[in-house]
């Protein structure tokens, strides 16, 4: 009897966890969930590569519109604005159905969504005089970002019309590692010029 209790209990803690676990899978089903997943994962990332002067959060353009992360780079380019957009419910929905039909529909449908997010970020983030002609579409998965590479031509050539260039988790740190040394050139040059100023200070003095 006792050990029948104690199979019992631990079949109960099975089930328990097995609820837990298709909880956790929908987590990210809501839509405000899944944009503020992705920009945790934009802030941890940007944090991560750059130092705290080159970047700013939740900034408010001057069309009223607020920017998830403006990477404040010199001009040119400029700074250059990064919106999170995470376009998860079809690319889900095509891995979950055995439909060919189903499938391609989806898919069609996750290639509408992310050039809807494509031209939204164009026409808000990219302000002339203001921000770089271009911004960073951040999608943080790394297999949504795989398939619109590979199977979604239209959705890489229309990103690059609009100048909004889609990077994922590794693509965003290895831009932003590009970003830094860009930085870094431009305030090595900015202490070169402070060096030559007072060394021709200097020589007349002498």
């Amino acid at each position: 009897s006792q050990r029948l209790e104690t199979i019992d209990k631990a079949q109960q803690t099975i089930t328990d966890l097995s609820e837990q676990v298709v909880s956790l899978q929908h987590v990210l089903d809501d839509k405000h969930a899944r944009g503020a997943f992705g920009e945790v994962q934009l802030n941890d990332i940007v944090v991560d590569a750059l130092p705290p002067s080159a970047y700013d959060f939740q900034v408010v353009l001057s069309n009223a519109r607020r920017a998830d992360c403006v990477i404040k780079l010199p001009n040119p380019p400029g700074p250059i604005v990064i919106d999170a957009k995470f376009p998860l419910t079809s690319y889900t929905a095509m891995l979950n159905t055995d439909d060919d039909t189903e499938r391609r529909a989806f898919a069609k449908q996750l290639g509408i969504d992310t050039k809807k997010h494509i031209r939204d970020i164009a026409d808000r983030y990219i302000l002339p005089g203001e921000t770089s002609d271009s911004a960073l579409m951040f999608i943080p998965s790394e297999a949504v970002y795989a398939e619109l590479h590979a199977h979604h031509a239209d959705v890489i050539e229309l990103s690059h019309r609009a100048k909004v260039y889609l990077v994922s988790p590794t693509t965003m740190m290895a831009t932003l590692t590009t970003v830094r040394a860009v930085l870094r050139d431009v305030r090595m040059r900015e202490q070169a010029s402070l060096v030559q100023k007072e060394i021709g200070i200097m020589l007349k003095d002498v």
